[in-house]
């Protein structure tokens, strides 16, 4: 038995340098690889520790920092929205990991806002730059004023709605599917504007989710991309981390075509409907997260200065140029440049 142990001690001592370059080899392949990568990533860009329906932990209003990739122009756009989740809700969650990292490797708001409750003035908000007056969800109601569809089409800039649910191309259904997969018409904003719905030609750019991956095939993904998933894609009616998985099959394709000079915008409608946490003297509507990915986003930036829905508008205005719409056009409203690429206006 001693002259066992003994051979094994002189083994150990004779190897004792191929087993430590052997771990180092190891551990930089698993780094390289990803899945330690993400660890290394998570642990240099660090986010809120995660804490059920409640906001984000902000400290003053810090502007952030992050790589500055060098963006000139905007190629494309794309919005997605979910639903009714507290920004502290899906920070750190760990059944968002997608999310997650999706924020790590790109650019996070911390502190921004929806307008109120309940969905539709912010999806009203989001596209027309008010609320309208609209205090509730109204699935009959019609809304006469210009909105960010006819911006886009004076600029000569291509647009598309992808709705989750949506039987039709411009269906006009209150509803439609069985719950919880459904669609609903208060949180198709396009549909809600009179010089959209009752325009043939503008009406079918509001079509089914289902041709997006068409489209991004074919090549013939438009310029500005709205998409609304239907109520358990969204989360709304469904786990966040069904949300999460929705998150993790939409967005690596259109990443992929954005990863120049494009820009992502994935928010939420509405925080915990319980929450009026807001900002910027015209949001009330609960603090919701908002992440900032794509090409022309600035990387590994996170941002505690106060934003709101309006903030996102006139983001998507100012790097296209466009006029920006009412309650986008506030003073008390921001920008989100500390976000995105130095070179976009």
């Amino acid at each position: 038995m001693a002259r066992a142990t003994g051979r094994v001690k002189r083994w150990v001592h004779a190897h004792r340098r191929s087993a430590v370059l052997l771990a180092i080899a190891v551990l930089s392949f698993v780094a390289a690889s990803g899945s330690f990568g993400a660890l290394l990533s998570r642990s240099a860009h660090p986010l809120p520790t995660h804490a059920p329906g409640t906001p984000c932990r902000v400290s003053g209003d810090q502007r952030a920092s992050g790589t500055l990739p060098p963006v000139t122009r905007v190629s494309h756009i794309v919005v997605v929205m979910m639903e009714n989740k507290e920004c502290g809700e899906i920070v750190g969650n760990p059944a968002a990991r997608y999310t997650n990292g999706l924020a790590q490797r790109f650019a996070l708001a911390l502190n921004s806002h929806a307008i109120r409750h309940p969905s539709e003035p912010n999806y009203l908000a989001l596209t027309g730059g008010s609320t309208f007056g609209h205090r509730a969800d109204c699935r009959s109601c019609l809304v006469r004023a210009p909105n960010l569809v006819d911006e886009l089409e004076h600029a000569g800039i291509s647009w598309k709605a992808y709705m989750g649910g949506l039987p039709a191309p411009c269906s006009t259904v209150g509803s439609a599917g069985p719950a919880p997969d459904e669609y609903v018409r208060e949180i198709d904003p396009f549909l809600l504007y009179v010089d959209v719905l009752t325009n043939p030609g503008r009406c079918s750019h509001v079509v089914p989710l289902s041709e997006l991956k068409s489209d991004l095939a074919k090549g013939t993904l438009p310029r500005f991309v709205w998409v609304t998933p239907n109520l358990c894609q969204s989360a709304h009616s469904c786990s966040i981390r069904t949300g999460d998985k929705f998150l993790s099959q939409l967005l690596p394709p259109l990443l992929r075509r954005l990863e120049h000079n494009g820009l992502l915008f994935v928010t939420w409608d509405e925080g915990d409907f319980a929450s009026d946490r807001g900002c910027c003297r015209l949001a009330a509507g609960g603090n919701v997260a908002a992440i900032v990915a794509g090409g022309a986003a600035r990387r590994g930036a996170v941002s505690t200065a106060p934003y709101d829905h309006y903030s996102v508008l006139r983001t998507i205005e100012d790097a296209w140029r466009l006029p920006e719409l009412r309650d986008a056009a506030c003073p008390c409203t921001r920008a989100m440049r500390d976000l995105i690429a130095p070179g976009v206006p």
